[in-house]
C-alpha cells in the first residue's frame, strides 16, 4: 500500500523558515516525480512545485526564489524549504507523487497523496 506522510507543520512567523518532509512508502519512488500542493481555506488546491526523478525542481511563481525542494531517494523522502514566509503563505499543504519521472503543476498527473500538514505565518 503506497503511503505518503507529511511533516514538519506548525506555527511561525512572518519571514521565518519551515522545512517540510513528506516520508513515502509501499513502492521506490527514485525513479518518479514528487509534488507540493496547497490549499488555503476557501481556496482552491494549488501547485506550489515539483522535483524530477532526476532533481529537475519547478516552482509556482508565487513562491520562486523563497521555497525550495529536494529528493533523498535513499530515505524515499522528500522536503520542501520554505524560506522568507509570508501570511499568504498559509495552508495545508500536501504532497503528492507522479507515477513519471516529471510532473508538472497539475493535479490529475499525480496518482498519490499525502494527507497533508499546516502551515500557519503569523504576521
Amino acid at each position: 500500500q503506497v503511503q505518503l506522510v507529511e511533516s514538519g507543520g506548525g506555527l511561525v512567523q512572518a519571514g521565518g523558515s519551515r522545512r517540510l518532509s513528506c516520508a513515502a512508502s509501499g513502492r521506490t519512488f527514485s525513479n518518479s516525480a514528487m509534488g507540493w500542493f496547497r490549499q488555503a481555506p476557501g481556496k482552491e488546491r494549488e501547485f506550489v512545485g515539483s522535483i524530477s526523478s532526476g532533481a529537475r525542481t519547478n516552482y509556482a511563481d508565487s513562491v520562486k526564489g523563497r521555497f525550495t525542494i529536494s529528493r533523498d531517494n535513499e530515505k524515499n523522502t522528500v522536503y520542501l524549504q520554505m524560506n522568507s514566509l509570508k501570511p499568504e503563505d498559509t495552508a495545508v499543504y500536501y504532497c503528492a507523487t507522479a507515477l513519471a519521472p516529471y510532473s508538472g503543476p497539475y493535479s490529475r498527473e499525480y496518482a498519490y497523496w499525502g494527507q497533508g500538514t499546516q502551515v500557519t505565518v503569523s504576521s
